[in-house]
């Protein structure tokens, strides 16, 4: 039995990053748990593994005879049969971020947000306390690499939690943090929020939840009495270039998150050089900047990058890394809306590339919008080698080109051809 009393929790949207992890800890609080997910993917296969039953059909004859609490994600489409069947049936629902925020009610929560980089720098503060001993749970919007999982639980009911703050559908606003991390605000999500001003409001009122400590990177619009700033600017609280921070890991936006996480560590207690010295062994998270292969002839790398302002930093990245190395970028834009929104912004970071391969706009929740087409952004991007793609045609393409080094991007499906792309580069 978990703490809540509840017996059988059913997901609707198990296979999801957020929702899997919080099945886990539901399963591992000694409930039963089960689920519906769209497609079977090998992390929806781990979760069977792991005792939950899962069922890809969206038929309500298959539904558990019992069922305590429903716990759904938005982007689960409201006219499925299943969910229709348990309106029926007066079980209670709760949003996935609801049921987060019961359980950031019985611990000390530091709380990751930001458009870009939240779950890296979850990741990170997870493992710098699980390397310096700290009991602590943490839920991590990715598979950190460290943990092999996007849930590490803590020994005992007093563990500390990590949890990643996700603005979508103002979910972080359900959270009770203790010390917050904002990195980052750029325009995104405009379906829910409508412009980039209410988008800011929202961050802000996710800040005057926090009860201790908001950490807010240099130049975010937030307004709070218990700020603590940082960044590469002289006036910021904690200055990066001060710290002296060695990362295993590339880039310039991932010295921000690392300094976010150094500050939350510190703020709990733990000593400067232990702080350094876990994240020295910090092994990032899958899918963001994800080196899969890395010879002397080809390199891979696979990075969920979604927004334009994470192409531009993860572009950035491997142009430091790999200075000399022509980049094939394999981009599938995920959601017409956001394509819509930011439409140019897309065009010039996917410039950066040298050779660029579009896939089909994934559409996730929504429905097509006349006119936005990975035809209409390709035809926007300033590059002479560039061209659209079907799926199908995805591997044979690439064989033929076999790129000197090859980025895939995306958050929708694109990550279906990791495994086949590495094995196929593995062979050059």
């Amino acid at each position: 039995m978990n703490k809540s009393g509840t017996k059988t929790v059913y997901f609707l949207g198990i296979g999801g990053i957020g929702m899997s992890a919080l099945a886990r800890y539901y399963h591992s609080q000694g409930a039963t748990v089960a689920g519906y997910d769209r497609t079977r993917t090998p992390l929806t296969e781990q979760l069977e593994n792991e005792g939950m039953a899962i069922h890809y059909e969206d038929q309500p004859e298959l539904l558990p005879a019992l069922i305590d609490c429903v716990v759904y994600t938005p982007a689960v489409p409201q006219d499925l049969r299943e969910w229709e069947a348990l309106r029926q049936r007066h079980i209670p629902t709760m949003k996935r971020a609801e049921a987060l925020g019961a359980i950031s009610k019985e611990h000390f929560t530091i709380a990751v947000a930001g458009t870009h980089g939240k779950t890296t720098t979850t990741a990170m503060v997870a493992h710098i306390l699980n390397q310096c001993g700290v009991d602590m749970t943490a839920f991590i919007g990715g598979i950190a690499n460290n943990f092999g999982s996007n849930l590490h639980l803590g020994t005992t009911d007093k563990a500390l939690l990590v949890v990643e703050a996700d603005e979508f559908d103002r979910s972080f606003l359900h959270l009770n943090p203790d010390i917050s991390i904002i990195n980052s605000i750029d325009a995104d999500h405009l379906d829910i929020y409508g412009d980039r001003q209410h988008l800011v409001e929202s961050f802000n009122a996710f800040a005057r939840l926090t009860k201790r400590h908001v950490i807010v990177r240099e130049g975010l619009n937030i307004n709070v009495d218990n700020k603590i700033s940082f960044g590469f600017g002289d006036d910021c609280d904690y200055r990066v270039d001060d710290l002296g921070l060695q990362l295993p890991i590339p880039g310039r936006h991932n010295l921000l998150n690392a300094t976010a996480a150094f500050i939350a560590a510190s703020k709990i207690g733990i000593p400067s050089t232990d702080i350094i010295e876990a994240l020295s062994t910090f092994k990032g998270v899958k899918r963001r900047f994800d080196i899969r292969i890395r010879t002397e002839q080809h390199v891979y790398i696979d990075d969920y990058a979604h927004h334009p302002e994470e192409i531009k930093s993860c572009l950035s990245a491997i142009r430091t890394s790999f200075p000399s190395k022509r980049v094939t970028v394999v981009f599938q834009p995920h959601l017409f809306t956001r394509t819509r929104d930011f439409m140019e912004d897309f065009a010039k970071s996917l410039a950066m590339a040298d050779n660029l391969i579009l896939l089909d706009i994934y559409p996730a929740r929504e429905k097509p919008l006349e006119g936005i087409t990975s035809q209409a952004l390709l035809d926007k991007v300033d590059l002479t080698d560039k061209a659209l793609c079907r799926k199908e045609d995805l591997l044979p393409t690439l064989e033929r080109l076999r790129p000197e080094l090859l980025v895939t991007m995306g958050a929708g499906d694109i990550d279906r051809f990791v495994e086949p792309i590495e094995n196929m580069m593995s062979q050059w």
